[in-house]
């Protein structure tokens, strides 16, 4: 029905060829701009019932005092799948969840698969793609997450934590009691999760318009070859050249999909369009920037440098099965 619109406005209203660049560029952009909007929109907002459900202290306060026998991994991944992180949180959550007594291992599960698998991309990816290139991206987010984690944890980095953090752990942890918001009924929750929803896409509607303005401009304009004669299939260093490319762009998911879903119609490869997306949201340089406050520089290589090798490794996993 959304198509059925935009070919009626493009071709009927604005009375486009759909032959031309125009055509299908403005196609591509009115298409997409309504789809994602409405799918960002509704998956937002479940998942803003979920995470009232599960905010950062009562995630940290559950994986230090339950007995999970190996499996804090996997809990500490899907929690932080459902845990909004963003740069300005990433000090005070490393800390609380140090502080809390949980393995350094468990919480580099938590911050890798927190910001990699993000809700934004989630409803974006699943408008362009699909619901089996959802569980792709899903199910590569938290293998990456505990793995990376387990990884990590083996190498017992503890004394790489920078001298504020170890200062910082002595103090004593604060008990605090369930807060008012944690108490209130599914109704009551809706118009807050409502809100929170529409705040999310308001705050990146305009990366998904520049996201999507650049998607249809490769859509319309770029010929298919000008792609696939440098990351296509026949090129083996496709991955790791992707993964390079969007380590330092720092880009809202919103922004970034919609340049995916061009890239893959002018046959750039599944794998190698997902890791070039995974790196973008990843490896933020900002990011890496925040996190030197409480990690020395030899931890914050061993994070990233796993991560990059991480995503490398599944780019050419996907390109092998999809």
């Amino acid at each position: 029905m959304l198509q059925s619109f935009a070919d009626w406005l493009v071709y009927s209203v604005l009375g486009l060829n759909p032959a031309s660049h125009w055509g299908a560029a403005l196609n591509f952009f009115i298409y997409d701009t309504i789809k994602i909007t409405l799918l960002l929109f509704l998956i937002t907002f479940v998942m803003g019932y979920i995470n009232s459900y599960f905010p950062v202290e009562k995630v940290r306060d559950y994986l230090s005092r339950k007995k999970l026998y190996g499996l804090e991994y996997f809990f500490a991944v899907l929690l932080g799948a459902v845990t909004p992180f963003c740069s300005c949180s990433s000090i005070p959550l490393f800390i609380g969840f140090v502080r809390g007594g949980i393995p350094l291992g468990v919480t580099f599960a938590f911050l890798i698969s927190s910001p990699l698998i993000s809700e934004i991309a989630i409803a974006m990816l699943w408008g362009s793609f699909g619901w089996q290139m959802v569980t792709v991206y899903l199910i590569s987010g938290m293998i990456l997450g505990m793995v990376g984690g387990y990884v990590l944890g083996k190498m017992k980095l503890e004394p790489l934590l920078s001298p504020w953090v170890k200062q910082v752990m002595q103090q004593p942890v604060i008990e605090t009691e369930a807060s008012d918001a944690e108490k209130l009924t599914l109704a009551q929750r809706f118009p807050g999760v409502v809100r929170g929803a529409w705040d999310i896409v308001h705050a990146v509607f305009l990366y998904i318009l520049i996201g999507i303005a650049v998607g249809a401009v490769i859509h319309g304009f770029v010929p298919t070859g000008f792609f696939e004669a440098y990351i296509g299939k026949q090129n083996p260093f496709a991955v790791p050249l992707a993964v390079i490319l969007g380590a330092p762009m720092y880009a809202n998911p919103a922004g970034v999909v919609p340049v995916l879903e061009a890239l893959v119609d002018k046959g750039v490869p599944i794998g190698t369009a997902l890791a070039f997306i995974m790196s973008v949201i990843a490896l933020s340089l900002p990011e890496a920037m925040l996190l030197k406050k409480v990690m020395t520089w030899k931890l914050m290589a061993y994070f990233f440098g796993f991560l990059i090798i991480a995503i490398i490794i599944s780019g050419y996993v996907f390109n092998i099965i999809l």
